[in-house]
């Protein structure tokens, strides 16, 4: 059942099938050396394994920490954007409600300057042109009071 190689590290003869208790004992301790050098050797690839995959996850965090901060700063910039953005719509909307009411207002000056020169032309043709130009004239001042 024992078979040898015929290469004892420890420097002794082969073994041979001479059933005696010591070249039984050589050959359990051969085996046992054997096999606790393989255990060390799978230990140390075993150490390795997990260093290298230690080293790999320590590589990752700092690659995704890298990045994090990246879109952080994208998210700042872009944060900052939208804040700009909002502000000049407030202005935008604040000067439309304004240019809103002087239109509505110039608008108002119309109507009243247009059914004001509507009598007068009426007027006018019932009892002379005089009225016109006093039409005339108040238009243009009305114009001139609103600053166009």
């Amino acid at each position: 059942m024992a078979s040898s190689s015929g290469n004892s590290s420890s420097g002794s003869p082969p073994i041979q099938n001479s059933g005696s208790e010591e070249d039984l004992r050589n050959l359990m301790d051969q085996r046992k050396r054997k096999r606790m050098q393989s255990n060390r050797e799978s230990a140390r690839r075993s150490r390795l394994r997990k260093q290298k995959h230690l080293d790999d996850l320590m590589a990752q965090v700092a690659q995704l920490k890298k990045e994090n901060g990246q879109i952080l700063s994208s998210i700042n910039v872009t944060t900052q954007h939208y804040v700009n953005v909002e502000a000049e719509n407030s202005v935008l909307r604040a000067q439309m409600m304004e240019l809103t009411q002087r239109l509505q207002s110039l608008n108002e000056i119309l109507n009243y300057i247009n059914s004001s020169t509507a009598t007068a032309t009426a007027t006018a043709a019932v009892g002379g042109g005089s009225c016109m130009f006093e039409a005339e004239e108040f238009q243009h001042q009305g114009l001139v009071m609103i600053g166009i």
